[in-house]
């Protein structure tokens, strides 16, 4: 686990300027005009990088001017990466998307905000301290036995303190910056700064899609009091999982802006890319169960697969750590998903499946477009479960499906809008898929996915299958069926 942030990394000798130190207030500006100027500097250090880098090249010996091209597109990567984190707020989040989405993003900028997704410049210990003192009516000296004023993780709105309540339990304080709400706010209100940063990060989508991405959903993960809520909903219906793991909330420790939790262990993400390939299989499996079976038999969600929620162990152990973004579904929404798997990957019945989407609102009728345009642009985000067999979840597959949800020109893409219960679903494609890729990881997903559609209720076909059957019976035979938990 990691336990320091990195320091920011210095500027070149090629005109560019150094990286910003990490200041003592977490924010840099909260203000729309401060936080449009940082992002106009942020844009320009991308421009004079790149320009100074190009002169630097056409100097260099023929031999060296690759080289000498990649170190500076990674150190003006890596500056721009220092100031996203130095912002928070929407455009570090930006940021962490772009780090592990678009497969159109060059590597040395890949590799310098992958920073962002789970450490970046922290605030100052005592500002960290006073939001602790004001949350908790007491400094964390006196509030925990113990407490270590240097973060775990700091990320896009809150960092993570290592702490010992006075029992005696070890637990992570999450403790959200202060003036944060207000940067997201001022940053989501600021259409001109995202047109002018997002094409610079995400040069193959559009940028209005992905605005209003953020926009809906960033507003939800402010509140701690709505993501303790959610955790202990999550733990309580994954309560003795044999390889799903929900950290246990303190109550008495948890307000609006501080949200204690039990401490977890566990590797990193980028730690298990390096793996051997059967343990990224078992990884990437327990991650695809968790999505599947909360959508098709808890009726929720928790919307935000992200590399820097997630502790891992082997043999496919995961720690679930970020529930700040979580979509109940009624039964009558689980049920129109079970409709449209059915017509298109159980059935194959393609004008079955363009009357559900038209039924609930995801597709225009328009006797105009053929239905075989239709199934083949949706077809793609069913098709790791269209056959049976083993599959590895590739980069090309992952990129396609998250154009496709950003694509403007396809005759179906037009005909389509996105009701409430799909928007927050779209994380799926704009993050799961990722990460699978990332992972390679290789599974027969039909099979395990027929395990998870109640319509099908198929048999365990993995050992890890296996292991959840025996632990579903046993609830089960404690009268809790862990079917679909309680929506409040």
């Amino acid at each position: 686990m990691t336990t320091d942030p990195p320091a920011p990394p210095a500027g070149g000798d090629d005109g560019t300027e150094p990286a910003p130190t990490p200041s003592r207030d977490p924010v840099r500006a909260t203000g729309r005009l401060a936080r449009s100027a940082a992002s106009a500097r942020i844009a320009g250090r991308i421009g004079a990088g790149r320009l100074s880098g190009r002169v630097r090249t056409r100097l260099a010996p023929a031999e060296r001017r690759q080289e000498v091209a990649a170190a500076a597109e990674l150190r003006t990567a890596e500056q721009v990466a220092a100031s996203l984190g130095e912002m928070k707020g929407a455009l570090m989040k930006v940021g962490q998307l772009a780090s592990f989405l678009d497969d159109g993003l060059p590597e040395p900028w890949r590799q310098a905000l992958a920073s962002l997704q789970s450490d970046a410049a922290p605030m100052s210990p005592e500002l960290a301290a006073g939001v602790v003192e004001a949350e908790l009516g007491a400094p964390p000296h006196r509030v925990f036995r113990t407490w270590e004023p240097t973060p775990l993780a700091a990320a896009s709105i809150g960092q993570v303190h290592r702490a010992v309540t006075a029992e005696g339990r070890e637990v992570a304080v999450k403790v959200q910056y202060p003036g944060v709400a207000e940067a997201i706010g001022a940053d989501l209100a600021n259409t001109g700064m995202l047109a002018r940063v997002l094409p610079l990060l995400f040069p193959a989508l559009d940028p209005g899609a992905l605005a209003g991405e953020l926009r809906d959903r960033l507003g939800e993960e402010l509140d701690y009091r709505h993501e303790a809520a959610n955790q202990r909903r999550f733990g309580a219906v994954y309560r003795g999982h044999p390889f799903i793991h929900v950290p246990a909330v303190v109550d008495e420790l948890s307000t609006g802006l501080v949200l204690t939790t039990e401490l977890a262990s566990g590797s990193r993400f980028a730690e298990v890319e390096r793996w051997p390939a059967a343990e990224r299989d078992l990884a990437g499996e327990t991650l695809f169960r968790f999505v599947f079976r909360g959508i098709n038999r808890l009726g929720m969600f928790n919307g935000d697969p992200h590399p820097g929620n997630y502790l891992f162990e082997p043999g496919g152990q995961v720690t679930f750590l970020d529930f700040g973004l979580v979509k109940s579904f009624t039964p009558g929404e689980t049920a129109v998903f079970h409709e449209m798997i059915e017509t298109l990957v159980l059935r194959g019945d393609g004008e079955g499946y363009r009357r559900a989407l038209e039924s609930v609102g995801l597709l225009r009728a328009d006797p105009s477009l053929p239905t075989a345009a239709v199934v083949e642009y949706f077809g793609h985000f069913y098709d790791l479960v269209m056959e049976p067999g083993r599959r590895t979840v590739e980069h090309e597959y992952a990129s396609e499906t998250v154009r496709r949800v950003f694509d403007t020109g396809s005759p179906v893409a037009k005909a389509v809008s996105l009701p409430a219960m799909f928007v927050i679903v779209q994380r799926i494609n704009l993050g799961l898929y990722a990460l699978l890729a990332r992972l390679g990881a290789t599974a027969d997903w039909r099979a395990i996915a027929e395990e998870l559609w109640p319509m099908v209720d198929g048999p365990p076909s993995t050992e890890l299958g296996r292991d959840e059957a025996r632990w579903l019976e046993r609830r089960r035979r404690e009268g809790d069926p862990v079917v679909r938990p309680d929506v409040p």
